[in-house]
């Protein structure tokens, strides 16, 4: 029965090291990509509101958006690692994400924008 015990501790902080770790990766890419000083604060606020809320975002937006997928992508972990979104369906957030992404691609590139 201890060693049941003595299992459960252990797995409980190596799932504990694994999300301090996955937050500190995160932390570390934004800050060795200037990350949050790419985006101006109404873009960022306005990309968070369409990954976890509307789905829309401005073509103004999308072209401060595609400066930095390494920088998108590590900003979204990071606020979906945040408690207040333990309820939302990481899997769902990811998908917005790429979405919002491959969206602002087509858009900023699009034939009939550059012609």
């Amino acid at each position: 029965m201890a060693s049941l015990h003595v299992y459960s501790v252990l797995v409980i902080l190596f799932l504990t090291c694994r999300a301090v770790m996955a937050t500190k990766e995160n932390d570390q890419i934004i800050r060795e990509n200037n990350c949050e000083t790419k985006m101006g604060l109404p873009y960022v606020l306005e990309a968070s509101t369409s990954i976890f809320v509307t789905g829309s975002i401005s073509n103004k937006c999308c072209g401060e958006l595609v400066l930095g997928k390494v920088c998108h992508s590590a900003l979204v972990n990071r606020t979906l690692e945040n408690p207040l979104f333990k309820d939302i369906s990481a899997a769902t957030i990811i998908a917005k994400s790429i979405q919002t992404w491959n969206n602002c691609l087509a858009l900023i590139y699009s034939p009939s924008l550059s012609a």
